[in-house]
């Protein structure tokens, strides 16, 4: 028994070393948080003195929530998630890009129920598009959608949050259109959905990650260790993606019929958000009445990471 203990001991003394500052990062089971799951699984964190504690989180609100209460110091979100989150005063930061649609891996599709007959974006317009209202999800089917043709006049959306029931409906065909984020989306074309439009190529999309603000001051080395072991992860994940596949599917959402045929996205790495992308969003979150006015880009992006990524 103290022989076993003493190997415990010495365990716990390597696996965490003593003093080694702690991060709390809210994760959806979502493709774009793949990097941490690989940064751990690699022992990048170790290396850099960190533990990183995960709160799966089953929906965007109850991430956001865990943000504004304090209880966690990061998360895997978007543009127009940290700027609500800094609406009234700047409360967190944008360190990094976390995922953006690389080659052929798109982060959004609209999709038409089989046999709906829609050929084109064209077809689409007066045709309500199920989507989450206020989101990222409306956010960019405006954007594919204008960038396809459709006038703004003639774009309809049907709100349907929840993003099973939304798939289900396309499916059924009692929604004839949805956007929908991969691999659901991926998903439903196997199903049978047809693919309109996707944002492959579109430089308005992308997930980022964001730190509070108080992390960003008292936690400074960890955020800078955090930042450089996710750029190692996304590289070891673009070099070798297969080689993740069973950590993927164990800590990401992906539909059983499509387990082992959804490509595993590449990931950017030592990328910030643009001054172009971010002032997209305000326009569009200052449009719909999400903000009152646009937010600088200096208030809610910070570059002071940038120097610890090996690019």
């Amino acid at each position: 028994m103290k022989k076993l203990l003493l190997i415990l001991l010495l365990f716990a003394f390597f696996v965490v070393p003593a003093g080694a500052e702690t991060l709390r990062l809210a994760l959806l089971p979502i493709p774009d948080a793949l990097p941490v799951h690989v940064a751990e699984e690699l022992g990048l964190f170790t290396r850099e003195g960190l533990k990183v504690e995960v709160l799966p989180v089953g929906s965007a609100v109850s991430r956001d929530q865990l943000m504004q209460a304090q209880r966690i110091d990061g998360m895997v979100n978007e543009i127009s998630g940290a700027a609500a989150l800094n609406r009234s005063q700047t409360t967190a930061k944008i360190v990094g890009v976390a995922r953006s649609p690389l080659g052929q891996s798109p982060l959004f599709r609209i999709l038409v129920a089989p046999g709906s007959g829609v050929k084109t974006a064209a077809d689409l317009a007066g045709i309500p598009i199920g989507i989450s209202r206020n989101t990222v999800i409306e956010y960019i089917s405006d954007r594919m959608l204008s960038e396809a043709g459709v006038k703004v006049q003639d774009i309809r959306y049907a709100s349907v949050p929840v993003l099973p029931d939304r798939l289900q409906l396309l499916l059924s065909g009692q929604l004839q259109a949805a956007t929908m984020p991969d691999p659901l989306g991926f998903s439903a074309m196997e199903s049978g959905a047809v693919e309109i439009v996707n944002d492959a190529g579109n430089p308005l999309s992308l997930s980022v990650i964001t730190f509070s603000d108080t992390a960003i001051r008292e936690k400074k080395t960890a955020v800078a260790g955090f930042v450089r072991a996710w750029n190692e992860a996304a590289k070891a994940i673009n070099t070798d993606p297969e080689r993740w596949r069973p950590l993927f599917l164990k800590k990401a959402r992906v539909p059983k019929k499509v387990a082992q045929s959804y490509p595993i996205p590449p990931f950017p790495v030592g990328k910030l958000p643009t001054e172009m992308q971010w002032n997209d969003v305000m326009q569009w979150m200052v449009d719909k009445g999400l903000l009152n006015r646009a937010l600088p880009y200096e208030s809610s992006v910070t570059a002071e990471f940038q120097s610890v990524v090996e690019k």
